[in-house]
């Protein structure tokens, strides 16, 4: 009797294996052409990537021994070289972009164009995708090349939250908000900022050796 009942319980399950399969085996199917189109998808997006990447960096590599030349305002391949990075920023992936952005700026200024570099570091500091330690180093740059003329609230905003102790560009920031206080008159205010810069541990050499030679201009050697 128990040989009976197990072999009805058998059939029974094999029944109703063959149902579920009659009705859903096209969902199975899909299932393992997903799996293995997904496997050969994910490794056809991979390779693109790696293509993309590649391409991209050499469009940089390019970019970059143009540049060389390029620094000498008005040398040769100075334009080109600028129009190769912002094409390259335009299709690289994020980290070739920012950084093609970046140098693209710099050549910019090095020839004198100032609002563009400008523009173009803005582009990279208001990247949210961007890292933060280039998109707070292409804010400092444009606020360090509008010192002189920026508008001085505007400069001050973008430059105090880059004078946080675990700023990379703290100490950098700072030398910035002191020259514009100098430029707005506020010689005591400039004078404290430049003092604390020269005796920094923390700052830069290059920092604490301008903050001395601007202290002894101002009479405070």
């Amino acid at each position: 009797m128990v040989d009976i009942f197990d072999e009805i319980n058998e059939d029974l399950r094999a029944e109703r294996t063959a149902r579920l399969l009659k009705k859903y085996g096209w969902v199975l199917v899909l299932a393992a052409v997903g799996i293995v189109g997904g496997t050969v998808g994910w490794q056809v997006w991979d390779r693109w990537q790696a293509n993309r990447d590649m391409a991209a960096a050499e469009q940089y590599m390019a970019a970059q021994a143009a540049a060389v030349t390029a620094n000498v305002p008005g040398a040769p391949g100075q334009s080109d070289a600028i129009a190769t990075l912002e094409r390259n920023a335009a299709t690289a992936p994020e980290g070739y972009k920012t950084l093609s952005l970046l140098r693209a700026a710099g050549l910019k200024a090095n020839a004198g164009d100032i609002p563009g570099a400008v523009q173009l570091w803005d582009e990279v500091a208001r990247d949210g995708t961007a890292d933060p330690l280039l998109r707070d180093l292409a804010s400092l740059l444009a606020v360090q090349h509008q010192i002189d003329k920026g508008d001085p609230a505007m400069l001050e905003a973008r430059l105090k939250p880059l004078t946080d102790p675990t700023n990379a560009w703290a100490s950098l920031a700072k030398e910035q908000l002191a020259l514009l206080d100098l430029r707005q008159g506020k010689v005591d205010d400039a004078r404290t900022a430049l003092q604390s810069l020269a005796e920094s541990a923390t700052a830069p050499d290059g920092v604490r050796q301008r903050a001395a030679a601007l202290l002894a201009g101002m009479g405070d050697a």
